[in-house]
């Protein structure tokens, strides 16, 4: 059995691989990024291309290197460490943050402007036994959007996938056209970097590509390459690991030039889309000043589809993995699902992507812990303690930054007051990034573990 690929079978994994990753809801963080770093515009997106293109890109190499994702990466830590850690990402990446902000981004970016050229006032809604007040027309918005995912979910997003064909090239060639217009036609001069990004454009940068979630996708479907790639005859782990290597870097390239091209945007559109609340308002903003009307609606269009195929995608994934772990069926998954996405989704989508940064802050530096230890396993003399070792001096730092992010803690005096101190005595710890020193230091430390005779044997990776 052949295990090489054409060049177009390789050209079209990387492709499928930079679909994976591409959606509406990673389009809209690089420009509220881009203009609140202003004239730090460089160093911001140095920092977000880091991990918003740079860590997934390595996640998906890891999962190669182990050849069997999250539960051959965590073989060294505690039992159940895996199927934790695999819930744990699901419901981040389904209804608690991503698949929501699906149906939010969709709101904001291809409903909310054709519902202003419209001239219909947005009415409220106030709810006195929640003592909430909610935007009618998005409630009523997002709940359809749900309604429409859980038809298609119902069978498994069969019909949805071959829209997806089309859809992420469309959006691709749109965004082509936009880094073009940005280009050619600016829509307004780099203003001064916004106060939090004067000192620390390249830290705010780099959490800021923590939003995009794209280092747990890629945990989560690096394995469904490994089996596209089973699939066209390549089943030796040397000629996997290979064939992922380069459609991470083709996917890589890609997110690269789509982000790049949306700070630039942000950077210069101060005058079109000023104080805006998120880079959705900032994005549509860009687009009717540079296109007009029909380049808003050939967005809206665009990003409503894409919006609509990723939930499909993220709601399939969530109940087929759910129900394998409880006695619910994948339809009641599915039922249960959009039911609370839809919920979730009416916080706002300013109000959802605040509230998912202290998870994010105490959960992505655990996952780049993992990674790169992954990586560097099999120099280690005793794997097992190693890991356990440097997750926990990850996890404390990291659930410190996580504190850090809610406001409302820091009215406790003694939360204050640890924080404080971490203030004072670690390097980066006001900017949300404590955990790097500690747990780098581990890194090295734990290569002075004496080896143990019960240890793991340093081929647990093989497959």
């Amino acid at each position: 059995m052949t295990q090489r690929l054409s060049r177009a079978d390789t050209i079209g994994l990387g492709l499928m691989t930079f679909a994976f990753f591409l959606g509406a809801g990673n389009i809209i963080f690089p420009p509220l990024e881009g203009q609140l770093a202003g004239s730090n515009v460089l160093y911001a997106m140095f920092g977000f291309l880091i991990t918003a293109v740079g860590l997934p890109l390595v996640s998906i190499i890891a999962v190669a290197r182990v050849g069997g994702g999250l539960p051959s990466m965590t073989t060294d830590l505690p039992k159940g460490t895996g199927t934790f850690a695999a819930v744990l990402l699901f419901i981040i990446i389904g209804p608690a943050f991503a698949t929501p902000r699906t149906g939010l981004v969709a709101y904001e970016m291809a409903i909310k402007p054709l519902l202003g050229s419209y001239d219909i006032t947005v009415s409220q809604l106030y709810l006195p036994a929640l003592n909430i007040t909610l935007d009618r027309t998005q409630a009523i918005m997002t709940t359809l959007f749900f309604v429409i995912t859980l038809m298609f979910s119902w069978s498994r997003g069969k019909l949805i996938d071959n829209i997806g064909k089309i859809l992420t090239p469309a959006l691709f060639l749109l965004l082509i056209c936009l880094a073009i217009g940005v280009v050619v036609a600016p829509q307004g001069e780099i203003a001064a970097p916004a106060e939090s990004y004067r000192e620390m454009a390249f830290t705010k940068g780099f959490i800021g590509g923590y939003n995009t979630m794209d280092t747990f996708a890629a945990l989560m479907f690096g394995m469904l390459l490994v089996d596209v790639l089973r699939g066209k005859g390549v089943t030796e782990q040397s000629a996997t690991y290979k064939y992922l290597v380069i459609a991470g870097f083709i996917a890589a390239a890609g997110l690269a030039f789509v982000y790049i091209s949306l700070f630039w945007l942000g950077a210069t559109s101060s005058t079109v889309a000023p104080d805006a609340a998120n880079g959705g308002v900032v994005l549509a903003a860009y687009v009717q000043a540079l296109f007009g009307q029909p380049g808003q609606w050939i967005l809206s269009w665009v990003v409503m589809l894409a919006c609509l195929t990723t939930a499909v995608g993220l709601v399939s994934a969530c109940a087929d993995y759910f129900s394998k772990l409880t006695p619910l069926s994948y339809r009641q998954w599915v039922v249960v699902l959009c039911i609370i996405c839809a919920v979730v989704a009416n916080v706002g989508l300013s109000q959802l992507i605040a509230l998912s940064v202290p998870v994010l802050l105490a959960l992505y530096p655990l996952t780049i812990a993992l990674v790169a230890l992954t990586f560097i396993r099999p120099w280690l003399p005793n794997p097992k303690y190693a890991f356990r070792t440097v997750m926990f001096v990850a996890l404390i730092f990291s659930l410190l930054d996580g504190i850090r992010g809610i406001e409302a803690l820091h009215s406790v005096s003694w939360i204050k007051s640890i924080l404080d101190s971490q203030t004072e005595y670690m390097p980066l710890a006001n900017q949300g990034m404590a955990w790097v020193l500690p747990t780098a230091i581990i890194m090295v430390l734990v290569f002075l573990i004496p080896a143990s005779k019960k240890a793991p044997s340093k081929e647990a990776y093989s497959s």
